[in-house]
């Protein structure tokens, strides 16, 4: 079984409700109706007034709730939340009234609200405007101090023999991570790839120096990181500083770190910034013909994830099935 129709599989059996903040967009609506008809997800489609269509009327014939946000009963008690939670920061009830009329905003409070278990956007809305409101209004899960992101990567005709499933991380958020924050980028994928692929994560922390072969400060950094989790987490199998073939390719670990658990057999691939993982990942994608599957967001309390403005309607229904898995794991 694929990895996708593994996850889709895993959503099925426990259905979270996601809220699609973007419904003027077809192929929002193209998605919805596949989620519904696979029963992999509740969906909920969000539009204001001015965007109301044909497309969206037949949603609701089909069964598909779509909430017209001016029209909602939620309006005034989601403001008054957006008011208390930002009012450190000088929110007034009349710009929280104006804000709550933005569907992305919508969407995340229904979320905080408990009305949805996730949300997905961004195929009409840049990434900032995506997770600004939810950094703002969900903020961080407890006791972790940095949101990040991950590409779940399904790679056929994998090179490394054990895997055909790996995590990049961080491709998409965090630009030069410090040592402490590269340690939370590395617990945290682990995490995520756990609950997503049901396997043990194998943590390589990728560097252009195996064990001391080179110097400087990045491999400083990435040897500083690799310390910091495993005197945190010492069950967890992480190592480096590691060259990306040494951390996948058996036949090159023996030779450059034959005394590593994770070396030749990595499945968690933590680049030191984000330069190298957006290029790692993009050469994987386009070279190896692998599915990339993110940038899927990390340490939010509850689960938001941004497409790309580019996406199918395919890659929507992958997304929604990965934020419903990361839904079942933040309530369990």
């Amino acid at each position: 079984m694929k990895l996708l129709e593994k996850i889709i599989s895993q959503a099925k059996q426990n259905i979270q409700t996601i809220v699609l903040p973007e419904g003027k967009d077809q192929r929002i609506i193209d998605a919805a109706r596949e989620l519904k008809s696979q029963n992999v997800a509740n969906v909920i489609v969000l539009i204001n007034i001015a965007d109301i269509n044909e497309e969206t009327k037949k949603l609701q014939n089909e069964g598909i709730e779509v909430i017209v946000v001016e029209n909602s009963d939620k309006l005034n008690t989601y403001s008054s939340i957006l008011v208390d939670l930002r009012k450190a920061k000088g929110m007034t009830k009349e710009e929280a009234d104006k804000l709550i009329l933005n569907t992305v905003y919508y969407g995340v409070m229904m979320v905080k609200n408990n009305d949805a278990d996730g949300m997905v956007a961004g195929a009409i809305t840049s990434t900032g405007d995506v997770l600004r409101p939810a950094l703002q209004i969900l903020r961080t899960a407890k006791n972790v101090k940095i949101v990040s992101s991950f590409f779940l990567m399904d790679v056929p005709n994998s090179i490394s023999v054990k895997n055909n499933v790996f995590a990049f991380s961080d491709c998409g958020l965090v630009v030069n991570p410090s040592v402490e924050e590269l340690s939370e980028i590395a617990i945290q994928t682990a995490r995520s790839f756990d609950y997503l692929t049901q396997s043990e994560p194998r943590i390589a922390m990728l560097s252009y120096s195996t064990f001391g072969s080179a110097s400087g400060e990045v491999v400083s950094k990435v040897v500083k990181a690799t310390k910091n989790v495993q005197a945190r987490y010492p069950n967890l199998k992480i190592d480096g500083e590691l060259q990306l073939d040494a951390a996948i390719v058996p036949s090159v670990a023996k030779q450059k770190a034959p005394f590593s658990n994770v070396a030749g057999q990595a499945n968690v691939l933590i680049f030191p910034d984000l330069q190298s993982g957006n290029i790692g990942y993009k050469l994987v994608e386009r070279l190896a013909n692998a599915a990339a599957y993110g940038p899927i967001t990390q340490g939010l309390s509850r689960p938001v994830n941004d497409l790309s403005r580019g996406c199918s309607y395919e890659d929507i229904i992958a997304v929604v099935a990965i934020t419903a898995l990361q839904s079942q794991s933040y309530r369990s």
